[in-house]
């Protein structure tokens, strides 16, 4: 099924501990060891995040979230064993973008102050990007991993994909980041190469792009490179066949760059009515057909459900065509911060943006700007990953491997997600390898929403699904974006507005290979999937165009775990 090499190095045993590893300084936020008054006020906003969620200390340190662990104070304020899940955001614009204002700083100080962990600054790929953007952005973003050294920021930008839409490139910092960033986009950025249209030729050096950060990681240029697709079905110009193309680009070199795309795109607040918000739509997922557009897909996937992308929001749909064919193939949710709603700031006067590659810092002080449709990093959107340390390493390495889970609007304060069978266990992203016709059952632990969320109420979970689709092997047609066997299998009331709560699925005896995937709602907007009652008969709903309040519609999803058996 070309699976079950990738994900043998996530099989894990009852008990059992990742390998020796160089111990890693949790943050302070984490660090029970550090007083609450030794703090900056973005620490103190963090931990009083994690408190309320009642996830300061041992939880944090686990196997899972909410698994069993050596409190941090006990060790001295360092992980032994275990992931830490840390929250972060790869879609981030700063005044480095033609459509930007905000400082690397400001951007990187809300996200800390929002929970952030890790950050990626994604300015707009473009020929004065290429030129000046990419290299003076760059100590704009030293000064942050100084400033906040409890936040890891990663230099990226926005690709314009060849032949398609934007995709979030990143590297992990080193002396080579600059320059390998500024010669991918020179020589691979859509817009600079005038390379937009759904062509052959331009999907093939979309791919060649790709084999190109591939290139850099194998001599050694970079330590690492990722490519994850931003806001896929938005235009419709995003075909089944190039995701595809892309996810196999580096396949033969063992190291996948594309590795999934936004589950949820930024610009949530656009759907906010008038007269309190800009009244767009979700994302603003409001257009139709091009000439660029696949024509297969139908018109609802223009449009987000329930905040999500209709590829990822259909059950049996286009993300679990993916996961059938037994690849790798994740989501994520940012913010695609670029002019916050309800904020004061305004771009700074003068300057010239073609000329400096930036605008000049932003001025505050102004009205409250209700037109916008962002949120700051971490104000609504949450992207989880589980890391096996605090490091840039780490988050690259647990993004890649699929351990990461989704929410808006801090809908839950933590998943743990475990399939056990034949004295094993395997977590987001991972595979249970077990003999055919070996017991298997599925665990969810979920820590409910310990308190206010950053729009002023504690959100409450109604319900958790459970998502099951067999895994059939590589498909004929790649332009394929059904599949027909995923549905919902299991769906859990909840019926508790905090602590935590323990779901327990069989899935049986089990006798093919499949895999499975959560998602969970408040309740407040459901409907019948698209592909009809008997797949998913209370999936989030189509968001309405101009009246769409992103928090009274929360929803988490998780990535899959498979189960292969012989």
């Amino acid at each position: 099924m070309g699976h079950g090499h990738h994900h043998h190095r996530h099989e894990h045993g009852h008990g059992h501990t990742h390998g020796p590893e160089e111990a890693t300084a949790l943050p302070a936020a984490f660090d029970t060891t550090v007083p609450d008054e030794a703090l900056t006020p973005e620490q103190r906003s963090r931990r009083s995040l994690l408190r309320r969620a009642g996830l300061l200390g041992a939880g944090l340190a686990a196997g899972g979230v909410l698994g069993q662990a050596t409190p941090a104070a006990a060790t001295g304020g360092r992980r032994t064993h275990g992931f830490l899940w840390l929250a972060g955001d790869h879609h981030i614009h700063t005044q480095y973008s033609s459509d930007g204002k905000y400082r690397v700083v400001d951007q990187v100080r809300q996200g800390a102050k929002h929970g952030m962990d890790w950050l990626v600054i994604t300015d707009h790929g473009s020929a004065t990007h290429a030129k000046i953007g990419v290299e003076k952005v760059n100590p704009d973003i030293k000064e942050a991993r100084t400033a906040y050294e409890d936040t890891l920021v990663f230099q990226g930008l926005e690709w314009n994909i060849p032949g398609a839409e934007h995709g979030t490139v990143f590297v992990h910092p080193g002396r080579n980041e600059v320059s390998v960033l500024k010669q991918f986009e020179t020589d691979y950025d859509g817009s600079v190469k005038g390379a937009s249209d759904s062509t052959p030729a331009n999907e093939a050096l979309a791919v060649a792009g790709l084999a190109f950060l591939g290139d850099q990681v194998r001599r050694r240029k970079v330590k690492d490179a990722l490519m994850l697709a931003n806001h896929p079905a938005r235009r419709g110009v995003d075909s089944p066949h190039e995701i595809r193309a892309w996810r196999d680009a580096t396949a033969a070199s063992g190291r996948q760059i594309a590795v999934g795309f936004e589950g949820a795109p930024g610009h949530q607040a656009a759907g906010l009515p008038a007269p309190l918000g800009m009244a767009r739509a979700r994302g603003i997922y409001d257009n139709n057909p091009s000439a660029n557009s696949f024509a297969g897909y139908p018109l609802e996937s223009y449009r987000t459900w329930g905040g999500f992308d209709w590829m990822t929001a259909t059950v049996g749909g286009l993300w679990d065509s993916l996961l059938a064919e037994g690849k790798p193939w994740w989501i994520t949710a940012n913010s695609d911060s670029h002019n916050v709603y309800a904020d004061t700031a305004v771009r700074g006067p003068g300057g010239d943006f073609n000329a400096n590659g930036r605008y000049e810092d932003p001025v505050y002080g102004g009205k409250i700007d209700i037109t916008q449709g962002d949120y700051w990093p971490g104000q609504y959107s949450r992207t989880h990953v589980g890391a096996d340390g605090f490091s840039y390493a780490a988050v690259m390495d647990g993004i890649r491997a699929g351990r990461v889970w989704v929410d808006h609007g801090q809908l839950v304060s933590g998943l743990d997600v475990r399939v056990l069978g034949g004295g094993r266990w395997a977590t987001l992203g991972g595979a249970l390898h077990v003999r055919k016709g070996t017991n298997v059952t599925l665990t969810v632990d979920v820590a409910l929403a310990g308190g206010p969320n950053w729009a002023g109420f504690t959100p409450e979970l109604a319900r958790v699904d459970v998502i099951q689709g067999d895994v059939t092997g590589p498909v004929g047609d790649k332009d394929t974006f059904t599949a027909p066997t995923a549905k919902v299998v299991k769906s859990y009331e909840i019926d508790k507005p905090s602590g935590t709560v323990r779901l327990t699925y069989q899935l049986g005896r089990v006798d093919r290979p499949l895999y499975v995937r959560l998602r969970g709602t408040d309740g407040n907007r459901s409907g019948v999937g698209p592909m009809g009652a008997a797949v998913d008969p209370a999936g989030p709903a189509i968001d309405v165009v101009g009246d769409a309040d992103p928090w009274r519609d929360l929803w988490f999803y998780s990535n899959p775990v498979w189960v292969l058996p012989s």
